[in-house]
């Protein structure tokens, strides 16, 4: 039941309907940091130390957070000197790309690999049925407009971090044929989606994990 309600809370925000009627597609104060390709390693780790949490875009460009995240951001960096927000950032921004590109091509691996348990079998129960129904997505991630932190939480020794995701993103469902059945390659949709990530602080394993995904 916790699956089939989260595939169809996936489904509502990574799949909003358009006029298009396609199948799920699934700091700045100022800019985005510049993303890493696709085929990146995904480590959103502690890596590098910053002296305080005013993290900057790579290029020195605007911070990566928002104001109202810079108070947990603080505390978070009292709890592990070694986090790095603008890396955190760029990991976060890969992972934004393979999780949708994955979910898009039914790549289980990759989801097994950056879900938590919830969060993955949410993915895979909306997989499953829309492989019962015989059909595939053709979508393409266009772009990332924005990606920001909004929240940082700590709960003992683990902490959550909220990302806003502004993207751009073209969506094509086909049948088993290959046909065309909803969708537009040459229309792409707006999305604002939080992905909240997830990490037990002092862990061997450097990975943050998809918590939840909610609509902005």
């Amino acid at each position: 039941m916790i699956a089939a309600f989260l595939g169809m809370r996936l489904y509502s925000v990574l799949g909003k309907r358009t006029g298009h009627e396609q199948e799920p597609v699934l700091p700045r104060r100022d800019e985005r940091p510049t993303s890493p390709s696709a085929s990146a390693p995904v480590r959103l780790d502690d890596a590098d130390t910053l002296s305080a949490p005013q993290a900057a875009a790579p290029g020195g460009t605007g911070l990566v957070y928002e104001p109202a995240a810079e108070a947990g951001l603080r505390q978070l960096l009292a709890s592990d000197r070694h986090f790095d927000a603008g890396r955190f950032m760029e990991g976060a921004e890969a992972a934004y790309r393979m999780i949708l590109e994955a979910f898009w091509t039914g790549d289980r691996d990759t989801l097994r690999d950056l879900c938590d348990d919830d969060s993955y079998d949410g993915f895979v129960a909306a997989i499953e049925a829309r492989e019962a129904r015989g059909e595939k997505l053709d979508n393409r991630l266009i772009g990332i407009d924005s990606a920001k932190i909004t929240a940082v939480e700590l709960d003992r020794r683990e902490a959550r971090i909220t990302v806003r995701y502004q993207a751009d993103i073209s969506a094509v469902t086909r049948d088993a044929d290959g046909k065309m059945i909803a969708g537009s390659m040459s229309d792409a949709s707006q999305t604002d989606d939080f992905w909240t990530f997830r990490r037990q602080l002092g862990s061997s394993d450097p990975n943050w994990l998809l918590d939840e995904v909610e609509a902005a």
